[in-house]
C-alpha cells in the first residue's frame, strides 16, 4: 500500500524565466541536505525504468556534477553543471545543463530550512532566457516526482520517533 503523503509540492512561476518549488520534508535539514548533496539525488531523480549509469559529484565551489541515466532502450538523458555556492546544510547553487534541452541552461538553487523537525525546501531553476522554461511541463513533473521519490527515502531513514536511524 503507497505511503500517504503528507506534505506537497507548491509550484510558482515568479515571471517568465523562473519556476519556484516547495516542499515540506519530515526530516532534519542535515539529513534532507545530505539527500541532496550526494548520490542519494541522482539514484531518486530516475524513473524507474532508467538506470544511473554516470554520477559523478565534486561537492565543492567550482566542482562539478554529471549525472547520466540510460533507458530500457539506451536512450540517455544527461545533466550536468558546477557548484557555484555551498552553504551546509542550508544551499546548494550550481549550473543547471540537461543535454536533451540545450537552449534550457538554468542556475538551480536549493534553499533549506528547517522548523520543529520539518525541512522546507524551496528549489529554483533560472533560466537564461524564456526559451529555457518552455518544456515547463515536462520539467516540473520530473521534478516534483523526484521530491516524491526523495521524501519516500527520507522517511526510510527515520524511525518512528522521527530520529535518523542507523
Amino acid at each position: 500500500m503507497p505511503r500517504q503523503r503528507q506534505h506537497s509540492a507548491v509550484i510558482a512561476l515568479p515571471n517568465d524565466r523562473e519556476i519556484v518549488i516547495t516542499r515540506e520534508f519530515d526530516a532534519p535539514i542535515t539529513l534532507v541536505f545530505d539527500v541532496f548533496s550526494t548520490r542519494d539525488r541522482a539514484e531518486m531523480a530516475r524513473f524507474e525504468e532508467e538506470e544511473l549509469r554516470v554520477c559523478a559529484i565534486d561537492l565543492r565551489v567550482g566542482g562539478t556534477y554529471h549525472h547520466v541515466f540510460v533507458g530500457d532502450g539506451g536512450s540517455e538523458a544527461a545533466f550536468h553543471g558546477t557548484f557555484l555556492e555551498i552553504e551546509p546544510p542550508t544551499r546548494i547553487v550550481a549550473t543547471w545543463l540537461y543535454d536533451g534541452w540545450p537552449a534550457a541552461e538554468a542556475v538551480e538553487s536549493i534553499d533549506l530550512r528547517e522548523t520543529h523537525g520539518v525541512t522546507t525546501l524551496t528549489y529554483r531553476l533560472a533560466f537564461r532566457d524564456r526559451a529555457g522554461r518552455t518544456p515547463l511541463p515536462d520539467i516540473a513533473k520530473g521534478i516534483v516526482a523526484n521530491f516524491d521519490n526523495i521524501d519516500d527515502l527520507l522517511s526510510s531513514r527515520l524511525d518512528p520517533s522521527g530520529a535518523v536511524s542507523g
